[in-house]
């Protein structure tokens, strides 16, 4: 799955813990996987219950997901974008807005 990050998300990573970062890397290899058949199917059971990927409320376009609900409050938000590939083709692509606890929400 391709992938890009706004400066807010790169900020927000680099307050992580490496612990945090480790089991945010462990759960994107999860997520990357059921985009992918997200993207084949467009079936919402695609998405791990255990990540409980939703839309954030009042802000249309943008979805959660959370990649820890023990210790650290572990949640991120993301939507759907393009980016070009080699070929300049716009495959579909995720843009990671905002990593953290529940205070992305003010600003998803």
């Amino acid at each position: 799955m391709r992938f890009e990050r706004t400066d807010p998300f790169k900020a927000d990573y680099r307050r992580l813990s490496e612990q945090e970062r480790q089991m945010l890397r462990d759960a994107a290899r999860v997520f990357n996987t059921a985009c992918d058949r997200f993207i084949e199917t467009k079936d919402p059971a695609s998405w791990p219950a255990n990540l409980r990927v939703k839309p954030v409320v009042n802000a249309p376009g943008v979805f959660e997901m959370t990649w820890s609900l023990s210790g650290a409050d572990g949640r991120a938000t993301w939507q759907w974008t393009t980016v070009l590939d080699a070929g300049g083709r716009p495959p579909p692509a995720v843009r990671w807005r905002r990593l953290g606890s529940h205070r992305i929400f003010r600003e998803p």
